[in-house]
């Protein structure tokens, strides 16, 4: 008894397992194993007494009865089996690895099916069918990978050596070639279906759970009274309903748009189905063949040709024809009959701005599934000298609530700054590594190798890549560099070859978290090399030649100028008290540039925008400068007051490190003032110079000189056009905004609401009226100003998230491009057709006139308010003085009739008088 159980229960469990990893394991074979098993534990107790060698031969003898062979649908060679994880690994037979539905079967061999059945005894897999394996004559057996479950089971074991070969090598159709040939069509043989016990799969579960049920609560009402009332008489009484408050409602029908009643889906399915039978008419050919035929024409002979020459129907033919064919002859001389008008007149439509060319065309498109993954581009700037170079900043896709969740993962991942080439899209040039995630960050306009960028957490970054730009100029390959040679193998397949990961550049200096921003950067720019500025505000020549100070904004309501050289108190210091401390040297792949700037590194002005009516400050997310740097060159009118002081050929930046002690000269002419956005929507013009309060002697910042309310969400761009120095855009909200400098009414042009919200914009560089916005759907909307005004020219789907930047570059005149990244963290290159690069002759001049038109507009505008107020309060006054009229020339009639009552008192007292006299009332009467 005590066998037979432990083999009762151990091929139960084998059978419980093969059904387990087996989803759509059969439920015949899974019955038919308990009823082999409930056969063998009742044989062995029936057979108690008997030794364990006679149980386990009628173990094996129950065993050999169970059949699991798919003899009853035609094939008795084909045994359906289940394999685990264990099996697949042991014989190299795994699902879509080793096996695939390319590659279907597997040949395995006798020698070791049988050694894992000894191993494993009844667990073995192939234990179900160890006689067929026992008695098959071959040496190797095929196993075939049942992906569709036509039997059962993952997997089924040919158990004959002529099936075997059959599926090996299938036979030719040669018949049934040779048939079709002479025309015989194969007779379709009907097989009735066979009737077969239904088994359930699971399906009444199915149905149970598509049914419908009362799923809605009950509603109960419970009616009370109080106890005082019960028994009291009830009095009903007539009334209008009509004439009663309240009395009568009607409740007409309306529709109600909050609520919409769906049509209800109901899922039908069929068991049965009618047979469906495929046909075609499309005649086979069997048998293609190449065939030629030699031919010559056929000529006249000589008799032939001199007498159809010599015959008067031809000379009639010629005569009739000859003037028609003279004037064909001039006319293809003149006009050339096989030239295409349509599309002519397509290319001058496009010629003079039509739409036909306005478009952006999809050029490149850079992505990483490692250093991007579950991140999006902060930033996108191109690098100013080398052509084909791009960089880009990526953040964390986190909420706040994640981002403080997470902070210990993020301390160890760190966002880097990735530059890509167009001649590798896959795998970034050079990385450079960043304290904290990059939201915004610039080259420098002097020395394209010095890059200064705002973190996350309020600090100012600054890299040196000049050991690395020799590599990057190696990596580019030009705008139109697609075309590689044979000989000369692209970056990315040496890349791919040499298997070398980018070169992580380390920042050589960052600024100190204590004196600096508190909350994430959102916007940094380089002051121009013609002018610096110092404590107050002042604006000095800068006689270096190189740009040596930042201003960068943040939402913590404050605006920060740095300088890259250390204060004159640091000079002072070093020449007082010499250093003995050991000075600690950077690591050697480490710059040395900023050296004295890291962690030490203070803002030379802090300049913060006070509200004029309460006491709060606004939050400035972007800052535009006059003097902007939109890659291309400062005007010359400029140029005449920079004085380098530069000393041969080695990087400006390692030569100073302090400021000039001569006395610098000041410069009126540069304007000190600046737009900003706020996360408000506001847009605020004010001015960078300091004050002294009058009762501290502290400086302190200007009241903003402007402020209009315009965009109903946060300022995500505002820009001064390339063109017009006093034009600046502002994108934000639903909305976008374009400003005139001077003009303190309002924007000259402001846009309807979208139906989504603008994320980013910036001007066309070639144009002067077009600019491009984008949006939260993925679409790019171009606008130009002297074809609409009141829509976009064109809107162009670019991705399936969010635009975050948008920049424009010019390669060359023929070739221009804009680069558009997304919340996925690709990077898309688009080139930008003729029609939207290439300005029109008078282009520049309209878009003035433009501008002008409006400003006069809102100054009209302004005029009419003005007048009106003006004529509304007249109108008042007209009123009051009516009123003040009438009260002083006519009593009111309250004054009149308490005139009355003392005249009818006065009455009454002359005529007591009289009636006294007279004697005609007595005293006493009087008083009674």
């Amino acid at each position: 008894m005590e066998h037979s159980d432990v083999l009762y229960t151990l091929l139960l469990l084998t059978e419980i397992l093969q059904m387990l990893e087996s989803p759509k394991s059969s439920k015949s074979s899974v019955l038919s194993a308990k009823e082999s098993a409930k056969k063998l534990k009742s044989k062995g107790e029936m057979k108690a007494k008997g030794s364990a060698k006679g149980k386990r031969k009628q173990l094996g003898k129950k065993d050999e009865e169970v059949d699991i062979s798919m003899a009853s649908i035609g094939h008795p060679e084909i045994f359906p089996l289940v394999f685990t994880e264990k099996t697949q690994e042991i014989f190299n037979c795994r699902i879509n690895e080793d096996v695939s539905e390319e590659k279907p079967y597997k040949l395995l061999k006798k020698e070791d099916i049988i050694q894992d059945m000894k191993t494993r005894a009844a667990v073995s897999d192939f234990h179900p069918v160890k006689k067929i394996v026992l008695e098959y004559p071959g040496e190797e057996l095929l196993i075939v990978l049942d992906i569709e479950f036509k039997y059962g089971q993952s997997f089924y074991l040919v158990a004959s050596e002529e099936a075997k070969e059959s599926f090996l090598n299938p036979p030719e159709a040669v018949e049934e070639e040779g048939e079709t040939k002479d025309g015989m069509v194969e007779e379709y043989v009907y097989k009735p279906p066979v009737r077969k016990p239904w088994v359930s799969l699971g399906s009444e579960k199915e149905i149970e759970e598509e049914s419908v049920k009362e799923s809605l609560r009950e509603i109960k009402y419970m009616i009370s009274r109080t106890r005082r009332e019960f028994g009291s008489k009830v009095r009903f009484t007539d009334r209008n309903a009509s004439s009663a408050k309240d009395g009568y409602i009607e409740c007409t029908s309306y529709q109600d748009n909050n609520f919409s009643i769906m049509k209800l889906e109901k899922d039908v399915g069929a068991q049965v189905v009618p047979k469906v039978r495929e046909m075609s008419t499309q005649t086979k050919w069997t048998y293609p063949r190449n065939a030629a035929t030699q031919y010559f024409p056929r000529e006249f002979s000589d008799e032939e040709k001199e007498l159809c020459l010599s015959s008067e129907d031809l000379k009639e033919f010629i005569i009739s024809v000859f003037l028609r064919v003279e004037i064909a002859l001039q006319q293809n001389e003149i006009i050339n009959v096989f030239f295409d008008d349509w599309k002519a007149l397509a290319e001058d439509e496009s010629a003079f701005g039509g739409k036909s060319d306005a478009y952006l065309k999809e050029y490149q498109s850079f992505t990483d599934l490692h250093y991007l993954k579950d991140r999006t581009v902060s930033c996108v700037c191109w690098h100013p000298a080398i052509n084909g170079i791009i960089a880009v900043s990526v953040t964390e896709r986190l909420s706040y609530e994640e981002r403080v969740t997470q902070s210990g993962k993020l301390l160890l991942q760190k966002s880097p700054i990735l530059f890509w080439s167009f001649s590798d899209p896959i795998h970034p040039q050079l990385m450079l590594e960043c304290p904290e995630d990059i939201y915004c960050f610039e080259f420098c306009p002097s020395d394209p190798n010095i890059i200064a960028g705002g973190c996350i957490n309020g600090q100012v970054v600054l890299w040196d890549i000049s050991e690395y730009e020799e590599k990057l100029q190696n990596a580019k390959t030009g705008a139109s560099g697609r075309k590689n040679t044979a000989v000369n193998m692209p970056t990315f397949i040496q890349a791919q070859q040499s298997g070398k990961e980018p070169h992580f550049v380390r920042y050589c200096a960052v600024s100190s978290i204590e004196y600096g921003h508190k909350t994430v950067i959102t916007d940094i720019h380089w002051l121009p090399d013609y002018f610096e500025v110092n404590r107050m505000g002042i604006t000095f020549e800068n006689r270096v030649g190189v740009c040596v100070q930042l201003i960068t904004c943040s939402p913590d309501c404050s605006i920060f100028f740095w300088d890259l050289r250390a204060p004159k108190t640091a000079i002072q210091n070093s020449a007082e008290k010499p250093k003995e401390e050991k000075v600690i040297e950077a690591p050697p792949d480490v710059p040395t540039t900023f050296k004295h700037l890291d962690l030490s590194w203070r803002p030379l002005i802090k300049v913060n925008l006070s509200k004029s009516a309460t006491s709060g400050d606004y939050s400035p997310t972007k800052i535009s400068l006059e003097d902007e740097h939109f890659h291309y060159k400062i005007p010359d009118k400029m140029q005449f007051q920079i004085k380098p002081e530069r000393l041969g050929d080695e990087n400006p930046y390692k030569q100073f490190k302090f400021p000039s002690t001569k006395p610098l000269k000041i410069l009126e002419n540069i304007p000190t003032n600046f737009f900003v956005g706020t996360e408000d929507g506001e847009v605020i013009y004010s001015d960078w110079k300091m004050e002294r309060e009058s009762d501290s002697g502290r400086l302190i910042s200007q009241k903003p000189i402007n402020k209009h309310t315009i965009h109903d969400g946060i300022v995500h761009s505002i820009q001064r056009s390339p063109f017009f120095k006093d034009i600046i855009l502002s994108v934000g909200g639903w909305n976008f905004a374009i400003w005139k400098e001077g003009v303190s009414s309002g924007p000259i042009l402001q846009s309807c609401c979208s139906s989504k919200r603008y994320t980013v914009g910036h001007w066309s560089l070639s144009r002067a009226g077009v600019f491009f916005i984008g949006r939260e759907d993925g679409n790019i909307d171009i606008w130009d100003l002297l074809e609409k005004t009141h829509e976009p020219s064109q809107t162009q789907n670019i991705s399936i998230s969010m635009i975050t930047c948008i920049k424009p570059w010019i390669i060359s005149s023929k070739q221009h491009f804009l680069a558009v990244s997304d919340d996925f963290g690709t990077l898309h290159i688009l080139e930008i057709s003729w029609t939207l690069s290439h300005p029109s002759s008078n282009e520049h001049a309209s878009v003035f006139h433009y501008f002008e038109r409006e400003i006069k507009h809102l100054d009209f505008f302004e005029q009419r308010q003005e007048f009106r107020a003006k004529e509304r309060k007249e109108l008042e006054l007209e009123k009051q003085r009516k009123k003040i009229k009438v009260a002083g020339g006519q009593k009111s009639r309250e004054q009149m009739e308490e005139q009355l009552n003392v005249n009818y008192a006065d009455f009454l007292d002359e005529e007591k008088k009289i009636l006294t006299a007279l004697g005609l009332l007595k005293v006493t009467d009087r008083f009674a």
